[in-house]
């Protein structure tokens, strides 16, 4: 085991209440285009890791790039805690663990060079231009490999790789001071296979921002709006997922109020799960990273709220168990209760079942973004099309979705049996971005539901 003795090693004689180690190796590819050509272009590796130590109830925190120096920083973050605690430091329980996690691959990503990628990228920028109208392009693709070697004073030990593949690839129509842009973002973990054959959907997504040009605008008032999948699982991690952090509800006595153990939010359709267990998505991992098992975590059961997010420490404050749901986007910063593969499990409805009965309403796909504050949020579809006498006709330029949760989700009336999953974006939270996550969702259908032109 590959660092095992040096981390037991800087770990002797700590002093703290608790101590832990995380050490990194990265590798990551980034190609960027910008109009019409390539922007940038970097491969990049690393080597890091950093120190948490707990005293009476006081956190220190220190990275480093140099392994020569390991006690030293481990010194240095006990010494930090010592100065901040002045209480009782409380962590749930977790069995100790010596574990080797290898990545999952389907396609390695690294089999392939930089040139071999590049051609590939050069390709899907060329189709974007071939289509008559576009004005401008943007083209993102990356990979990583990150492998972590993770120990701590209650004796686990855990090594753990993983590897990811982005594509974001989004083209621009103009026509005078009216700009219009389509496009989508896919992502996997392990599996390059992604971005080979996209040629359709590119060009597909050109074509849609030309149109739009043409595409009417909607006025601004309720409707019956249902979500594709992709829109629909934004939605639950935006909107829902984040009220269910640990961390964000101990520290926030509103959210104390308003996300308290079985509160009702709609009917007994609705259940919420997130789960980094679920296989080979890109929120997946064996061990989060404090060394904790994934779980399976049932937020929402028939309407009730029935569980939350936890890192060790969450868990202790609010008395309940720890989820496995502590993560870091690099060794730069210590985990934070973060969300993994959030989802709203299906119903037995068809798209078609849902349609029915809407006889002026608008059908949302895609996304380009969103904001929440608490309970309120809106987000920006990336497709709209009207939706009359139960069936889905002519495209609409995009429209913002704005509401408050819990209202929205006493709204909710339908969901589908098609369970579809996002793996195109990544979250941000506490200066970290972009954590890979993954979230999905059947079709839903939100009644009365405030829409504006995007």
């Amino acid at each position: 085991m590959k660092y095992r003795d040096l981390i037991v090693d800087a770990m002797k004689g700590h002093g703290a209440d608790y101590c832990e180690i995380r050490i990194e190796e990265t590798d990551n590819t980034r190609l960027t285009y910008r109009g019409n050509s390539l922007d940038a272009i970097a491969q990049t590796s690393g080597l890091g890791g950093n120190v948490r130590a707990a005293t009476k109830g006081g956190w220190g925190f220190a990275s480093f790039n140099s392994l020569s120096d390991l006690s030293n920083k481990v010194s240095d973050a006990v010494a930090q805690s010592k100065v901040v605690g002045s209480s009782k430091t409380e962590l749930g329980c977790v069995e100790p663990t010596i574990d080797i996690v290898p990545a999952h691959i389907v396609e390695d990503p690294f089999a392939f060079t930089l040139d071999e990628k590049k051609r590939k990228m050069d390709h899907y920028n060329d189709l974007v231009w071939s289509v008559a109208g576009i004005n401008s392009a943007d083209i993102i693709y990356g990979d990583t490999s990150r492998k972590t070697f993770f120990g701590n004073s209650d004796g686990s030990y855990i090594e753990q790789e993983q590897i990811h593949v982005i594509t974001r690839i989004s083209a621009q129509a103009r026509r005078g001071g009216d700009v219009q842009q389509a496009g989508f973002s896919i992502g996997s973990q392990g599996d390059y296979g992604l971005v080979e054959n996209l040629d359709s959907q590119v060009i597909d997504a050109a074509k849609r921002a030309v149109g739009l040009l043409d595409a009417k605008s909607l006025d601004g008032g309720e409707r019956t709006v249902i979500l594709d999948p992709v829109l629909a699982g934004v939605f639950v991690h935006e909107a829902f997922g984040h009220l269910s952090e640990g961390d964000n509800v101990y520290e926030n006595q509103k959210l104390k109020e308003i996300m308290y153990m079985g509160r009702k939010f709609g009917g007994k359709h609705l259940n919420f799960t997130d789960g980094a267990v679920i296989p080979e998505l890109r929120g997946s991992y064996k061990y989060d990273d404090e060394g904790t098992p994934a779980t399976l975590t049932p937020l929402v059961r028939e309407g009730e709220l029935v569980g939350r997010l936890h890192s060790r420490e969450t868990a202790a404050r609010l008395g309940e168990k720890p989820t496995g749901n502590a993560r870091a986007i690099s060794y730069n910063f210590p985990p934070i209760v973060r969300m993994t593969n959030t989802i709203i499990e299906p119903g037995d409805a068809t798209l078609d079942d849902l349609l029915a009965g809407v006889n002026d309403g608008v059908y949302v796909r895609n996304w380009y973004g969103g904001m929440t504050q608490h309970e309120m949020f809106t987000f920006s579809s990336g497709e709209a099309y009207m939706i009359r006498n139960g069936e889905i006709q002519e495209a609409v330029r995009p429209v913002m979705l704005t509401g408050n949760l819990f209202e929205t989700l006493e709204n909710l009336d339908g969901i589908g049996n098609d369970l579809g999953m996002n793996q195109g974006g990544g979250c941000g939270k506490g200066g970290q971005s972009p954590l890979p996550v993954s979230n999905g969702s059947p079709h839903i259908r939100i009644q009365n539901c405030l829409i504006s032109g995007a």
